[in-house]
C-alpha cells in the first residue's frame, strides 16, 4: 500500500501504537520471511513453542498481559493486540496463533485470578516461557456455554475435575490449562434452556493426576488443538480463578478483550492475499498483455480493496470503542462478522487470480485459504455475531 494509506498514520492510533506497529512488522520480516510453518503434528507443535519463545524474546507477549503481572501496558490495549495480531496473520498464521493463545489463555488469570496465583504463571507467559490454553467448548456446548457438562466438586483442600474439554487450542502442548466446570447446576429456565449459574474457572496442568491429552485434533490447517479429558483429576483449590460461580462471567470478559483481534486476524490474512493478487495481477502473461490489464481482474482487485478497507476501519472502531471504555458488543460483532466474512471472499478471488497455481499445495494464497476458514467460526461463529448484533439493535 501507499505511505499515504498506511494503517498507523489513521487517527485511530497514537504514537504508542504506531511504534509497537513498527516493531511488529520488523519481527515479521526477521523471524517470519522463511518458508511456510510445517504441515506435520510434531513440526507444528515444535514451531509454535518457538515462536511463542520468539515473541518473547521480541517483547511482543507482553501485550498480553497487564503491566502488574510482567506486561507492557497497566491495562489490555485491544488496538495494540489487533495490530500485532494483523501483522502477523499476514507474515504467518501459526505466529498469530502463537500470540493470540498467550492472551486467550492466560486471560481467565489476568481478570480474576488472586496475586500468587497470577504471579505463578503470568510473568512466564508474558516472558514467552510459558504455553496457555482456553479449555471452555465441550463436545455437546460450543457457542451454547450453559449446556457444559464437565463438572468439579470440593473434596476438602481440592477440586475433583470431571469431564471433557474439546477444540482446545495449544491442546497437547501448554504448560497449563484455564478450563471451565461446573460447580452446581444451572437454573432451568421455563422455555427448557439452562442458565450459565454455577461455572467456575480454574488452572489445570498437564502433569495433575487424573488429567490427559484424549486426541490430537487435525484440521485444515494446522495447529495444536486437542479434546482433553479429566478423569477424577485432582488440583488443589487454590487454583481455583475467582469466585465459586463465577466463571460465566470471567469466560465471557476474557472473550470480549480478544474477540475484536480475530477480526484483526483476518484483515491480516486478506492483506497478504490483496498484496499477491496484485503482483500476480502486474506480472502473470496474458494474450500478450498482463493479467493486470483485463478490466475483470481490475474489477476484482478494486472489490477487495474496498472490502479490506472497510473491514480495516470496522475492526480499529472497535478496538478504539473497548480501549475508550465505550459498549463494544455490537461493534465487535459487526467488525468480527465483516472482517472474517470478507476476508474469506478476498482470499476466494486472490486464488481465481492465481489460476492453477492456486490450488498447489505450498502457494501463499492455497495457505491462506486454509487459515482463514476457522476464523469464521472460532470465538462465535457468524450465525452468531448476527445474532448478537440483532439482540443489540432490538434491546
Amino acid at each position: 500500500m501507499a505511505a499515504g494509506e498506511d494503517p498507523l498514520h489513521w487517527p485511530f492510533f497514537g504514537p504508542e501504537h504506531r511504534e509497537l506497529g513498527v516493531r511488529a512488522r520488523a519481527f515479521a520480516a526477521d523471524e517470519l520471511a522463511g518458508p511456510a510453518h510445517p504441515e506435520d503434528r510434531e513440526s507444528v507443535d515444535r514451531r509454535c513453542r518457538a515462536l511463542v519463545r520468539a515473541l518473547g524474546r521480541a517483547g511482543l507477549t507482553r501485550y498480553c498481559v497487564r503491566a502488574a503481572d510482567g506486561g507492557a501496558l497497566a491495562d489490555w490495549d485491544a488496538r495494540a493486540i489487533c495490530l500485532v495480531r494483523e501483522t502477523l496473520a499476514s507474515a504467518d498464521g501459526l505466529a498469530d496463533f502463537a500470540f493470540a493463545m498467550q492472551g486467550l489463555g492466560s486471560g481467565a488469570l489476568s481478570l480474576a485470578a488472586d496475586a500468587s496465583l497470577r504471579a505463578r504463571y503470568l510473568p512466564r507467559v508474558a516472558a514467552g516461557e510459558a504455553l496457555a490454553a482456553f479449555a471452555l467448548s465441550e463436545p455437546e456446548a460450543g457457542s451454547d456455554v450453559a449446556a457444559m457438562r464437565c463438572a468439579a466438586r470440593r473434596v476438602g483442600d481440592e477440586y475433583v475435575l470431571d469431564g471433557t474439554k474439546t477444540w482446545v487450542s495449544n491442546g497437547g502442548i501448554a504448560d497449563f490449562y484455564c478450563v471451565f466446570a461446573r460447580t452446581s447446576p444451572g437454573e432451568r429456565r421455563a422455555d427448557g434452556t439452562i442458565s450459565a449459574q454455577g461455572i467456575s474457572a480454574f488452572v489445570v496442568e498437564p502433569t495433575d493426576p487424573g488429567f490427559r491429552v484424549a486426541e490430537r485434533i487435525d484440521v485444515i490447517a494446522p495447529h495444536p488443538l486437542a479434546e482433553l479429558r479429566f478423569e477424577a483429576c485432582r488440583i488443589p483449590a487454590t487454583r481455583r480463578i475467582g469466585a465459586e460461580g463465577e466463571g460465566f462471567k470471567i469466560a465471557m470478559r476474557t472473550l470480549d478483550v480478544f474477540r475484536t483481534s480475530v477480526a484483526a486476524a483476518a484483515v491480516g490474512f486478506a492483506q497478504r492475499a490483496l498484496d499477491e493478487g496484485i503482483a500476480r495481477a502486474r506480472t502473470r502473461p496474458m494474450f500478450g498483455r498482463v493479467l493486470g490489464d483485463f478490466q475483470l481482474t481490475q474489477a476484482a482487485l478494486a472489490e477487495m480493496a474496498a472490502a479490506l478497507d472497510a473491514a480495516r476501519l470496522l475492526t480499529y472502531r472497535a478496538a478504539w470503542l473497548r480501549d475508550r471504555g465505550e459498549p463494544v458488543t455490537r461493534a465487535a460483532a459487526i467488525a468480527k462478522l465483516v472482517a472474517t466474512e470478507e476476508a474469506q471472499r478476498i482470499i476466494d478471488r486472490a486464488l481465481q487470480l492465481h489460476g492453477g497455481g492456486g490450488v498447489r499445495s505450498g502457494a501463499v494464497v492455497e495457505r491462506l485459504y486454509r487459515e482463514i476458514r476457522a476464523l469464521r467460526i472460532y470465538e462465535g461463529a457468524s450465525e452468531v455475531q448476527k445474532l448478537i448484533i440483532a439482540r443489540e439493535l432490538l434491546h
